[in-house]
């Protein structure tokens, strides 16, 4: 009985513990009760997207827009945090709000301080600070490693790094789908190429990158596309060829491959700077032999013959051998022992066809 009741008790503790332990785990949970001397007595507020953001964020994965208000005596400071299906999502997002305006912060990496609010990218998570100068650097730091636990931090995407140096900071853009893709065209004044969309391919797996570069007197936007397969990747150089405005590719915009990259320059100054930007793009393509490999180690043919030669020899040698050795003791004993170990008279039978009427005697076959 005592028993019984134990195994109830410890059930009814389960159960009941069960919605406190899915509650820590609840996307309202991730924004912190207070970091540093910023605290919230209220819990965080669900935002919706505005109707022109609506579509590029749930293009990105958006799952959850909270917004949440820490006091520090008579300061309010207003933290917004967008969390996304993962890494890339959120990071589709992050480049959608950049301007040549911001500038980069010291509070951490993939962060820019700008227009009064502090945007900061931790994994899936994108995080505005409204007001950022209120708080300290210690503390805002404080709050991106608090975030920073409860984000999924797997890699960003490798097109990022293809980008050659001396971009325009601000104006790198990173699209996983339609809405990105003319977004970014649009934000970079392009928008005359949003025909391109189409034939881009995002339902096959492309990624986008932008950026744009000047130097000197030389300008032009770079736009990497990279696909799954070399295959995808010149089926679509085919598409965008064909669907490349005349005036376009008067203003020099080409389309090129290596390996499953695609690399455009829109509109460059010169033939030579679209070169220039396109040798400095970091992609190299690599061949992997999945194979097993071995080393040749079979000996020389002759060495092989020679052994075969000598193994045909032992062998006929123990055959020989054991031969000699069964007739020889068989011989042996029957001079020594005669009639007694083998060959024994009363113990041979012949058989007889009983042609003649004389008996066979078998010592007369020896």
């Amino acid at each position: 009985m005592r028993r019984h009741t134990l195994f109830f008790f410890v059930l009814a503790l389960a159960l009941a513990s069960a919605p406190y332990c899915r509650a820590q785990n609840t996307p309202q949970s991730i924004l912190p009760d207070r970091f540093a001397d910023w605290i919230s007595t209220a819990p965080p507020d669900k935002v919706k997207p505005a109707e022109q953001d609506a579509a590029l964020l749930t293009e990105a994965g958006l799952e959850e827009w909270l917004i949440r208000r820490y006091s520090n005596g008579s300061q309010i400071l207003k933290v917004s945090l967008e969390r996304f299906h993962d890494p890339s999502g959120a990071y589709e997002a992050y480049t959608a709000l950049l301007d040549t305006d911001l500038e980069p912060s010291t509070v951490g990496q993939l962060t820019a301080v700008g227009h009064g609010r502090l945007i900061m990218l931790i994994g899936n998570l994108l995080v505005m600070v409204e007001q950022p100068q209120l708080a300290s650097k210690a503390a805002l730091r404080e709050l991106a490693g608090i975030l920073r636990k409860s984000a999924d931090t797997t890699p960003l995407p490798p097109i990022r790094a293809y980008l050659p140096q001396g971009f325009a900071n601000g104006t790198q853009r990173y699209a996983l789908g339609p809405a990105a893709f003319r977004a970014a065209l649009s934000g970079l004044g392009e928008a005359a190429l949003a025909p391109l969309t189409k034939e881009v391919g995002f339902d096959f797996g492309a990624e986008v990158m932008f950026a744009s570069y000047q130097k000197a007197k030389e300008s032009g936007v770079l736009l990497l596309i990279d696909y799954p397969t070399p295959q995808l990747a010149e089926q679509h150089l085919r598409h965008l060829e064909a669907a490349l405005s005349s005036a376009a590719k008067q203003a020099g915009t080409t389309v090129e491959r290596k390996g499953s990259l695609l690399s455009l320059v829109l509109r460059p100054s010169s033939a030579a700077f679209g070169e220039v930007l396109r040798n400095g793009v970091h992609y190299q393509t690599e061949v992997t032999w999945n194979e097993p490999t071995h080393q040749l180690s079979d000996p020389p043919w002759v060495v092989i013959l020679g052994r075969i030669l000598i193994t045909t020899l032992l062998f006929m040698g123990l055959a020989v051998a054991v031969g000699a050795a069964f007739g020889g003791v068989r011989v042996l004993l029957k001079i020594v022992f005669p009639g007694k170990v083998f060959d024994r008279p009363g113990q041979m039978e012949v058989l007889q066809l009983g042609l003649s009427g004389k008996r066979i005697d078998s010592r007369d076959f020896y």
